[in-house]
């Protein structure tokens, strides 16, 4: 399916302000629409209840699963993919609200409460001023207790870092090991070892698995058996990539998938 570039998602709206430091858009997106880089002086929160986001976010990339969402402060260049079609939640935050835990971008749990007070934002007449402060209050600290997941894949400015790098994001589940991968770059094993830990501050069999889950996720969320998953990876057990997800995520495969509740939001 040919991908559908939108105009940015901050064009013909409304900015937040003091007086208005949450703004609510919504709208259904068709599956594999992109909205190009841009920025903007608010920040932003965006979320689907029924699709996973691929967002690159200065010189990071962002998987963002089903009612999970991705927070990114003012200011920062940013893609957004809509990888299916999906109802589409998109909150604007004043920059003043921006401290403490909401100064990066991260990918979040977003907690029952959190949907709640968005659904209630969610209408179509103006809020009382009281309400409407109320809500965003409450959102704001939602959004600040909310858990961060390990969803980021930063991405080196090295060209032979950035080469390997993309080698592992096109095929995460190669037989190739960092040995192989060194070897195609032209550069030594212990260079980049070292330029790895310099540069992104993770190893490569680290940052190699956030790969792997970055790539699992969206195979989870669009229904493919989780063994076909594994194989896919390079497992070679469904109970052994099982194992590996339960260690980065604290919770199995189906039940990271099952958001309970989720299943009823509007559409």
């Amino acid at each position: 399916m040919p991908q559908r570039i939108l105009p940015t998602d901050v064009e013909g709206r409304t900015p937040p302000s003091l007086a208005h430091p949450v703004r609510l858009y919504t709208r259904q997106m068709e599956a594999n629409t992109r909205f190009p880089r841009h920025t903007h002086p608010w920040a932003q929160v965006a979320y689907s209840h029924n699709s996973v986001l691929r967002v690159q976010a200065g010189d990071t990339a962002w998987v963002v699963p089903p009612s999970r969402a991705i927070w990114i402060p003012p200011g920062i260049e940013h893609e957004v993919w809509v990888v299916e079609a999906a109802f589409l939640r998109t909150l604007y935050a004043d920059p003043s609200v921006v401290t403490g835990t909401l100064a990066e971008c991260r990918v979040m749990e977003v907690s029952p409460l959190l949907r709640e007070l968005i659904a209630a934002m969610d209408v179509r007449q103006p809020l009382p001023p009281a309400r409407e402060q109320a809500l965003a209050a409450l959102i704001l600290d939602e959004l600040r207790r909310s858990a961060p997941l390990p969803l980021d894949l930063p991405m080196p400015a090295d060209k032979r870092l950035r080469a390997l790098c993309e080698r592992v994001m096109a095929d995460p589940g190669s037989a190739l090991n960092f040995d192989d991968l060194a070897r195609d770059v032209g550069a030594s094993t212990r260079t980049l070892a070292r330029r790895f830990r310099d540069e992104l501050g993770v190893s490569f069999s680290q940052w190699r698995q956030q790969a792997v889950l970055a790539s699992a996720i969206p195979m989870m969320s669009q229904g493919m058996p989780l063994a076909q998953v594994a194989q896919t990876l390079g497992y070679n057990s469904q109970s052994a990539f099982s194992a590996m997800f339960r260690r980065a995520f604290g919770q199995s495969p189906s039940a990271f998938l099952h958001r309970p509740g989720s299943d009823n939001e509007a559409a």
